[in-house]
């Protein structure tokens, strides 16, 4: 069955997917495939899939914003995926993760407006436990491993999914997000949590630090730093690692 948006046959999908915001970003995380091979790319949604450690995973790009990657999230489930894992950026809402951490995503505050069309407002989005304890599993053994050269530590709690990525006139109340405990905000995951949740799937999301959301942290933002280029390499690994474990697991 063909998806009229992302242009894929739901016959190529595998069960296992990680999901980004950027293109270029998914033929990255292709190049670690073994017989990666592209099956489209349709506006912002480019498709790959390829073996690793000998499990069969799609890598597919969603743009950036909650509607556009729900389209991405909503088509891959109807194609047959039923694992997904982001992989991304956020700014941090704390000094204790700056850029270069890490931050395991275990639930997604909803100031997004397309999950608010998908379900009521008190409706969580939350992360699935068994995709949320692989991720953090394979971020810590990847953080100890490279102990060394490590810019910034691995986070695990609530991120905020946001629309606006610059300000506007209205102010975006980050400082009170922090005083509830929120590490750090984006612009995805509360739609990946809330569609694989009404879909039937699994869903866990893992973003590198490149930034301070936090205007009293604020510095000039710069995503392209050794350090955020090593935190995303770090995010990848631990996806690709935990995507290994979970099909290992449901294999017995």
């Amino acid at each position: 069955m063909l998806m009229p948006i992302l242009q894929i046959h739901s016959e190529d999908m595998p069960a296992y997917a990680i999901v980004c915001g950027d293109p270029a970003r998914a033929e990255k995380i292709s190049g670690k495939l073994e017989q990666a091979r592209e099956l489209a790319f349709s506006r912002e949604y480019r498709t790959f899939v390829g073996l690793y450690e000998g499990v069969q995973i799609a890598v597919v790009s969603h743009g950036v914003g909650s509607p556009g990657a729900a389209v991405c999230f909503e088509e891959l489930i109807r194609a047959g995926v039923t694992t997904l894992i982001r992989v991304g950026t956020a700014g941090s809402y704390t000094a204790d993760y700056p850029a270069g951490s890490v931050i395991v995503s275990t639930a997604a505050v909803r100031t997004d407006g397309l999950t608010r069309q998908l379900v009521p407002d008190g409706f969580p989005a939350v992360a699935d436990i068994g995709v949320t304890q692989a991720l953090i599993e394979a971020a810590r053994e990847k953080e100890s491993a490279d102990a060394a050269t490590f810019a910034g530590k691995v986070g695990v709690g609530i991120t905020v999914t946001l629309d606006a990525f610059f300000a506007g006139v209205e102010e975006i109340p980050h400082r009170k997000y922090k005083q509830a405990g929120a590490l750090a905000a984006e612009m995805e995951i509360a739609a990946l949590y809330i569609v694989s949740t009404l879909r039937g799937a699994r869903a866990g999301a893992i973003v590198a630090i490149d930034g301070f959301a936090d205007s009293d942290l604020a510095a000039e933002y710069d995503p392209h730093t050794d350090a955020v280029g090593q935190a995303v390499e770090r995010e990848i690994n631990a996806a690709l690692r935990a995507l290994v474990t979970l099909a290992r697991q449901d294999m017995q």
